[in-house]
């Protein structure tokens, strides 16, 4: 099977502010989140190939990073939802591959503001992809988790029971196309993620869930960085 990692950053990050989106931003070692995010996947052996979804007006920032990595093969632009963007990527590989390499390939959906993703996550999901249609990554919460409604607590799930998503979330890649394919026929669309809607509109379909590092955190506000 083909691994695709596909990098999602066609957003603004505006909750970190600045006058440029959040995975542009330099790190302490002077390289921005998404290179950090490309560089993560593309010197991995288990992946074949790396796709970067921007956001148009910054395609340049993607295509200086294609210049330095041999596996950034494919750029394309994002949508104004994260979920618009995963569909991009999936219909930018629809129309560049054959049949055959279509059937036989895995896609890897990772938020660009996640630079910091290993070695064993990105190994542990490709080597669960062999056995597995879906894969996803978490955590274990371990804070006490409420449900509120109104500003009412509502009920107390089990912690034992509770994950918190990362990613790569990861797919046969004819699986997630369809299940974006009736998605995009109902017309109260919501998702924050891929795996809700494997979830959602396949149901019948089991996600594998590989353990996550608290070090894979999420870029989201500024003293994150």
């Amino acid at each position: 099977m083909k691994n695709i990692a596909v990098i999602l950053a066609g957003g603004l990050g505006s909750r970190v502010g600045g006058n440029i989106p959040k995975q542009l931003l330099p790190l302490a070692d002077g390289r921005s989140v998404l290179e950090h995010a490309v560089w993560a996947f593309a010197q991995e052996a288990c992946i074949d190939e790396v796709c970067v979804v921007m956001h148009p007006d910054y395609l340049p920032y993607a295509e200086a990073i294609q210049r330095e990595c041999e596996k950034l093969k494919t750029i394309t632009v994002g949508g104004k939802e994260r979920w618009e963007s995963s569909v991009h990527a999936i219909e930018a590989y629809r129309a560049k591959l054959t049949e055959a390499e279509w059937a036989d390939s895995n896609i890897l959906l990772h938020d660009a503001a996640r630079p910091f993703v290993s070695h064993a996550i990105i190994q542990s999901v490709c080597e669960a992809l062999k056995t597995h249609s879906a894969v996803t990554v978490a955590v274990p919460a371990t804070d006490t988790i409420y449900r509120v409604e109104v500003g009412r607590l509502q009920e107390i799930p089990d912690r034992k029971t509770m994950m918190r998503a990362q990613t790569p979330q990861a797919f046969r890649l004819p699986l997630i196309a369809e299940a974006y394919d009736r998605a995009l026929s109902d017309p109260l669309l919501q998702a924050t993620d891929d795996c809700g809607i494997l979830f959602k509109y396949m149901p019948e379909e089991p996600i594998f869930v590989v353990q996550g590092e608290e070090a894979n955190k999420k870029i989201t506000f500024k003293e994150d960085l």
